[in-house]
């Protein structure tokens, strides 16, 4: 598979329709179609559904679609840190994590090494633990930043000296909101909202996922963005299960956040592939996150 022809695929992929992917790639209608037909060939299965107003991707489509767009990302990821001038740091770092305050400390170090050196960027990603460990396997993460959990020795790992507060998100006019603290016991009586790794991934390596997972919790709906399940809470529906200082809470907010007894603060690490060499970019990033970390 060349990567032109990827980029080919993907065009048709996101425009759904041959003629507009052909239009907006520069060249005819036949000869996308052409390079259609050899990748289906080469590959030896249906990768589009031909249908009278456009395509849909197969199954193998859809497969191929996220492969390729971790190709060519790698790809120009690689381009990049290779044509970099050797007197000046240039080039994109990124770092993929969840929702958590810990993310000040990267805006920190973002901040101090774009100042010095502005012709590196950060780019983040958002996704819970298993998610960000896949891409920095795969290579798409320079840095992933994890929470709880002790990561595999096929990583290096920073400390970043940060834990967060597990806390119930309320309405400012539930019962609990005059809380000044909680416990598991407190909730036996609620609909909860909790974030989908909590419900999905319960494990007693981790005690906060197995004291909910075990509890017989009430659990109406889970959320990968607490922005989004904090909707579900203004208009009723539960009480988020939450890290605090990520959304809004207090006087002037619709919410209220009452801190949680029993359940184990979470560290966070930063890990990175081992004897996988960094961009210049990316130690550059390191060692400025480094100092922030130990100063």
């Amino acid at each position: 598979m060349e990567l032109r022809t990827l980029r080919s695929f993907l065009a048709v992929a996101q425009e759904g329709n041959v003629t507009r992917a052909a239009r907006m790639l520069h060249i005819t209608q036949p000869a996308l179609s052409r390079q259609l037909a050899e990748l289906e060939r080469e590959l030896g299965c249906e990768l589009l559904m031909r249908e009278s107003r456009g395509v849909t991707l197969t199954d193998n489509g859809m497969l191929l679609r996220k492969r390729a767009e971790e190709i060519l990302s790698l790809a120009e990821r690689t381009e990049q840190e290779l044509r970099s001038p050797t007197a000046e740091v240039e080039g994109d770092v990124w770092v993929g994590g969840g929702e958590s305050r810990v993310m000040e400390l990267v805006a920190r170090a973002a901040h101090a090494m774009t100042t010095e050196h502005p012709a590196v960027r950060l780019r983040l990603y958002s996704g819970n633990g298993t998610d960000v460990m896949e891409r920095v396997d795969k290579g798409l993460l320079d840095f992933g930043i994890v929470m709880g959990v002790e990561p595999p020795s096929r990583y290096e790992a920073l400390d970043l000296g940060w834990s967060d507060d597990w806390g119930l998100l309320v309405r400012r006019d539930h019962p609990l909101a005059s809380r000044s603290i909680l416990s598991m016991d407190d909730l036996r009586d609620e609909t909860l909202i909790v974030s989908a790794q909590v419900a999905a991934s319960p494990s007693p390596a981790d005690p906060t996922m197995e004291a909910v997972s075990s509890s017989g919790l009430r659990i109406v709906a889970t959320y990968t963005l607490l922005y989004n399940a904090s909707l579900l809470v203004e208009q009723g529906m539960g009480s988020a299960l939450c890290f605090g200082g990520i959304v809004a809470a207090g006087a002037g907010t619709p919410f209220a956040f009452v801190p949680m007894d029993g359940l184990t603060p979470v560290p966070s690490l930063l890990i990175w592939k081992r004897f996988q060499p960094l961009s210049r970019a990316a130690q550059l990033f390191l060692k400025t996150l480094q100092d922030i970390v130990t100063t």
